[in-house]
């Protein structure tokens, strides 16, 4: 492995994250305290609890997982689309480095930044409400999974975007919809029976569900549920994306 030049993506992206500091990181903890805030406040007064976990500690693990998605997604992607953009990905692709590095020190370095994001979010949450992590080993292995998969899906978007318009359309039509429909901010349980059936096949439910189930022990479906879906997505990323470098498909036209 090209350890250097791997470094060398991650070293650079994690740079543009320290320019732009109250984009990439101040930004996205202010509008998710102003959703806690919001949220706590306005349906909190409103709902005591839910499962025994008040709704106040009880919205923290969709929040966290709100930011971690729309953050992942957009570090990844504007990372791949700007050197598109410049023509320097044609430096990259010529420089002695193969496909899997190029996508380890891109998806790593976006997948970092969420990683950073989450923790300060759990942080500024306990500020709030008082949390407790009954399983903190699944709960980093959620995030980290979380984080990876969604960077990789970032990657691709950036890929396959030919526009800056484009960068945004999936997080804002697809994947922002799905997260609040995915039992963010309510138990799916609190649906009626119909409507609990559609969620179902809502990906973003199982994501949730088993980062919330971390925390408090309690899951919509299933952790098993959780973690296959999951890995199911990250592995039908690792094909899309190898079947984009196999092609050449936006990156040699």
């Amino acid at each position: 492995m090209n350890v250097h030049a791997v470094r060398a993506i991650f070293g650079f992206e994690m740079a543009r994250t320290r320019r732009t500091l109250l984009q990439s990181i101040v930004a996205p903890v202010i509008s998710t305290s102003l959703y806690f805030v919001v949220f706590g406040a306005a349906i909190g007064s409103r709902i005591s609890s839910i499962e025994g976990v008040p709704y106040g500690a009880f919205i923290v693990p969709g929040l966290v997982m709100l930011s971690l998605l729309t953050q992942s997604i957009a570090n990844a992607s504007f990372g791949i689309y700007f050197p598109r953009f410049s023509g320097t990905i044609y430096e990259i692709l010529s420089a002695p480095i193969s496909p899997f590095e190029i996508v380890l020190g891109y998806v790593g370095a976006a997948a970092t930044k969420s990683i950073a994001l989450g923790a300060i979010i759990l942080l500024t949450a306990s500020l709030f409400v008082p949390l407790r992590i009954e399983h903190p080993g699944w709960m980093a292995l959620f995030l980290v999974l979380t984080a990876g998969t969604f960077s990789l899906f970032g990657f691709i978007i950036g890929l396959w975007a030919d526009g800056f318009e484009k960068l945004q359309l999936v997080p804002l039509l697809v994947v922002t919809p799905l997260t609040f429909l995915g039992g963010s901010f309510y138990s799916v349980d609190m649906l009626p029976p119909a409507w609990r059936t559609v969620t179902l096949f809502n990906p973003v439910l199982y994501l949730v569900s088993g980062f919330r189930w971390s925390f408090f022990g309690q899951a919509d479906v299933s952790v098993g549920a959780s973690l296959g879906m999951t890995l199911a997505f990250l592995v039908g990323c690792l094909a899309l994306v190898t079947w984009m470098f196999r092609t050449g498909y936006r990156l040699k036209n």
